[in-house]
């Protein structure tokens, strides 16, 4: 199953950034915490892979 979501983009007078909001239903899946420490791993243009920092126990595990 995906999440559609759109990317935002922000200028501000010296910098500009884009924003990816994770949707409630899949943060609350994997159980992220306010404060965690995530990073963007580029395999090409199309796909981009969002990893946690700490990896915590796989949800393939409890099952």
């Amino acid at each position: 199953m995906g999440y559609e979501v759109k990317i935002q983009r922000v200028e501000r007078r010296q910098t500009k950034s884009f924003y990816v909001n994770l949707p409630a239903a899949v943060a609350e899946a994997a159980e992220v915490e306010k404060g965690e420490r995530w990073e963007w791993q580029v395999e090409d243009r199309n796909l981009f892979i969002l990893k946690r920092k700490n990896p915590i126990g796989s949800l393939r595990e409890q099952g």
